[in-house]
């Protein structure tokens, strides 16, 4: 059983479209008058939002060491598995050698990262900083991986209160600590 449904006949302004085509007029002539809000992107760039979670990245202390220690922890911590650590040892002869290991090799894909912030908020360390770095580019999938040299470049040096790396401050600060 077919369903008949009645069209109502078209009036003369819905014929005609000339309204159709002032109302269209009405709103280009309103928008060309109002200030542009299209940003020219590589010049201007938005204003980053506070708490905003951008680009994980390795940091050095303020005298250019690794803080890394090769815990591993942003690496089982990382939903997506983005971060891949190569743990190795550190030579007897370093003058960092009280540190246990630190990372032969340290690689974040830029593909699979979700930006969660886990890998800093896990790290015992501090040495994963999530930086303001929100554009990142390549023309391959081998450039969007960041290996541990990128990683400190794109990271720098922040500064430290903990002295764990220095042996003779990490004394003088328990020493002061037990007076």
């Amino acid at each position: 059983m077919a369903y008949v449904v009645e069209r109502k006949p078209l009036s003369l302004s819905e014929r005609l479209y000339l309204p159709s085509i002032l109302a269209g007029m009405k709103t280009t002539l309103k928008h060309m008058f109002q200030p542009k809000v299209t940003m020219e992107y590589p010049e201007q760039r938005p204003p980053i939002p506070p708490g905003y979670r951008g680009v994980p990245t390795l940091v050095k202390d303020p005298h250019g060491r690794e803080k890394c220690v090769s815990c591993q922890l942003c690496e089982f911590v990382c939903p997506p598995k983005a971060i891949r650590i190569t743990p190795g040892e550190l030579p007897a002869d370093s003058p960092n050698a009280h540190v246990e290991k630190g990372p032969k090799a340290f690689d974040i894909d830029m593909l699979r990262c979700i930006y969660c912030g886990l890998c800093q908020e896990v790290c015992p360390e501090e040495a994963i900083w999530l930086q303001n770095q929100y554009s990142l580019s390549g023309y391959s999938r081998e450039e969007l991986v960041n290996h541990k040299d990128r990683l400190y470049e794109l990271g720098g040096t922040l500064p430290d209160p903990h002295f764990k790396w220095d042996k003779k401050k990490a004394a003088e600060q328990r020493g002061n600590g037990a007076h």
